[in-house]
């Protein structure tokens, strides 16, 4: 069992600049030895998080993975949007698991959308027979398809609080009314190319959250797809084949940890204001192994640790 102590790893040639619940950023240590500064490396680690926590043990080879699914995908998603990628000619130390980013203006908005009824879009359903404000028809069950995909923005949270829910309108009023309809544009294409390329290799895209930013360099796009794309981190993925609406379906997501979590046995109170305790083995062992079955069946490549 590994554990994490907070700690981001020295790269010489680069500066630690922030740490979020997975990944560790830095800027080049001599800004004008790289383009003016104007790039970041983003590097995933193997941190997992649950329920608002970064839980102290973490999955093997998790950021690997994390790192090679965005890659993939941002490449079948480039004619749809551009995105942040610039190299993947990083420090030794973090070979796989980063990438060297264009540094965006990234917009307050985590970009959600639906095309199947779970999660906190149930939730609100079942209160007011509606999610972000937009009505659906009576009688859904947990995990139907809905009429259509749903984009359900969200306003970003600092870490370790609750993204705050809202409505196109509300994101309007914060980002601009052109703005927003070019998220929600951007963000329901890359939802339909992806659901399409999942369906064909026999896995659902239930839902995914993006993140979009602008480029501070002139000339380029205003809407750029940043951070990482349709990993299980971002997304649930379910098996085709055992979909199976009216119940929770099961997923290639961290699914295990918040599983074991809300158990007797990890003896952890949410409602109580102290961290989750270390994981066992077997959820971590469990957890990795479907994160490597998410990406070997969405990418047909074999994934090497």
């Amino acid at each position: 069992m590994s554990t994490h102590d907070g700690s981001a790893p020295y790269l010489a040639g680069w500066t630690h600049t922030y740490s979020g619940k997975v990944r560790d950023l830095y800027v080049p240590a001599d800004a004008r030895a790289a383009a003016g500064g104007d790039v970041v490396l983003v590097v995933a680690s193997d941190r997992i998080s649950a329920y608002d926590h970064v839980l102290p043990t973490t999955i093997p080879d998790k950021g690997k993975i994390l790192t090679a699914m965005s890659l993939w995908w941002f490449d079948q998603l480039a004619d749809i949007v551009p995105n942040h990628v610039v190299s993947t000619d990083v420090p030794a130390e973090v070979a796989g698991r980063a990438m060297v980013c264009r540094q965006l203006r990234m917009y307050p908005i985590e970009c959600v959308v639906r095309g199947y009824l779970t999660g906190s879009g149930l939730q609100e359903y079942r209160a007011t027979s509606a999610v972000a404000a937009q009505p659906l028809p009576p009688g859904l069950r947990d995990g139907d398809r809905l009429p259509e995909p749903l984009f359900t923005p969200a306003a970003k949270a600092e870490v370790g609080e609750h993204d705050e829910n809202i409505t196109f309108e509300e994101m309007a009023s914060r980002v601009g009314a052109d703005l927003a309809a070019q998220l929600r544009d951007r963000t329901l294409a890359v939802y339909d190319r992806a659901a399409a390329i999942a369906a064909d290799r026999g896995i659902i895209l239930a839902d995914t959250k993006l993140e979009f930013g602008a480029s501070p360099l002139p000339g380029e796009p205003a809407v750029v797809l940043g951070d990482e794309v349709l990993t299980p981190d971002s997304s649930r993925f379910w098996p085709a084949d055992d979909w199976e609406p009216g119940r929770a379906q099961v997923s290639y997501d961290k699914q295990f940890v918040r599983d074991w979590l809300t158990s007797p046995e990890s003896g952890w109170d949410r409602q109580a204001d102290v961290p989750p305790p270390p994981l066992p083995d077997e959820v971590v062992r469990r957890t990795r192994d479907r994160y490597v079955e998410a990406y070997e069946q969405l990418t047909g490549s074999s994934f090497a640790a």
